[in-house]
């Protein structure tokens, strides 16, 4: 004789299995209403974005000397921090390697700390121009 504890468990076990037999997922359409300028909005602040020679952004230099040492530094720092983009600016009489454009002083910090371990002479400055 099979004992009760091993007949309720076997019951509760196969009722549980006809439950998950007999389930259906739910499917539905989802349907989005939205103004038309949202579109034309959403490109303008793409486009704003792209402006990299925002005067209003900060900017961090890694290089400040020769020609030679400038691109070196650019390559260096490209392979160290694909992720920002490098230029190399020629002010007189000296060529500086510049990196990123960042939003706001907060953002151009956090960089800089990273930076700063391969680069110790970085520094922020948000240009004039």
């Amino acid at each position: 004789m099979i004992p009760l504890n091993l007949k309720i468990s076997a019951l509760s076990i196969f009722c549980f299995g006809l439950s998950l037999a007999n389930t259906n997922a739910q499917q539905g359409d989802v349907k989005i209403n939205q103004d038309k300028k949202i579109v034309a909005l959403l490109e303008l602040k793409k486009e704003m974005n792209k402006n990299e020679i925002d005067s209003e952004r900060y900017k961090i230099q890694v290089y400040n000397g020769n020609r030679s040492g400038a691109y070196a530094t650019q390559k260096e720092f490209g392979e160290t921090f694909g992720d920002w983009y490098s230029v190399v600016n020629y002010e007189p009489p000296n060529f500086k390697t510049r990196v990123g454009s960042f939003r706001s002083r907060l953002e151009a910090d956090r960089a800089l700390q990273r930076i700063k371990k391969k680069f110790p002479s970085a520094f922020i400055f948000k240009p004039k121009k």
